[in-house]
């Protein structure tokens, strides 16, 4: 699906302080997350945001932890700032990039926890690099990630679960838990809805999610 652009999302969004738009001043925090948020609470990141309302929604909830949304499109990222500004937290910081530059960013150990929600399936084969639980980003994780965070992943997207749950064992990491229907799950308490997720609920389609760590024996 195609996105619409939204007039001006460049410009409103670089002048906003709680985003970091330019390369050089995002690379420039790598391992010095911590000084920007003046504390030394636990970092954790959404990679594809969109409009916010998961990651908001946890920053409100857990003001002891830094939370950072990453957002490619500039006309998705505003719509998440408008949402931003009307939420009352100050633990949170947004970056519009490709997530595919995200080791340029971070710096080993330095995130606690990754979570992905609603990811784009990239359905034809020779583009499942390209997808956000394929081996290569879960070596990215692996460089970024502390030794007892963990990566959750939410889609209604069965393929692409089913994929994923094959990607995890191939990059050499484990699986706490999975389910094929999160909502009706023992895992069902305390979760945190995004607007995907809303949507297809609502509509009855069953929620697939998984928790993985990595496994430190084949991954030293």
């Amino acid at each position: 699906m195609r996105l619409r652009n939204v007039r001006g999302s460049r410009e409103t969004i670089a002048a906003d302080e709680c985003v970091l738009h330019d390369p050089e001043d995002q690379k420039a925090q790598k391992s010095h997350w911590h000084e920007l948020f003046g504390n030394d609470h636990p970092i954790h990141i959404e990679v594809g945001m969109g409009k916010g309302q998961f990651i908001m929604t946890l920053a409100q909830q857990n003001p002891d932890i830094n939370y950072i949304g990453i957002e490619k499109y500039s006309s998705v990222l505003v719509r998440a700032l408008e949402k931003y500004h009307t939420y009352d937290a100050d633990n949170i910081f947004f970056l519009r990039m490709d997530a595919e530059d995200i080791v340029d960013v971070f710096d080993q150990n330095e995130v606690d926890r990754i979570y992905l929600n609603f990811s784009d399936p990239w359905p034809k084969d020779r583009h499942a690099k390209r997808r956000l639980t394929s081996k290569e980003y879960w070596a990215r994780y692996n460089q970024i990630l502390c030794p007892e965070g963990r990566v959750i992943f939410k889609t209604d997207n069965r393929p692409l679960f089913d994929f994923s749950l094959e990607q995890v064992e191939v990059a050499g990491w484990e699986l706490d838990n999975y389910t094929f229907d999160l909502h009706h799950s023992e895992y069902a308490e305390g979760n945190v809805m995004t607007e995907y997720e809303e949507r297809f609920t609502a509509k009855g389609n069953p929620i697939c999610r998984l928790v993985a760590h990595r496994d430190p024996q084949k991954n030293k």
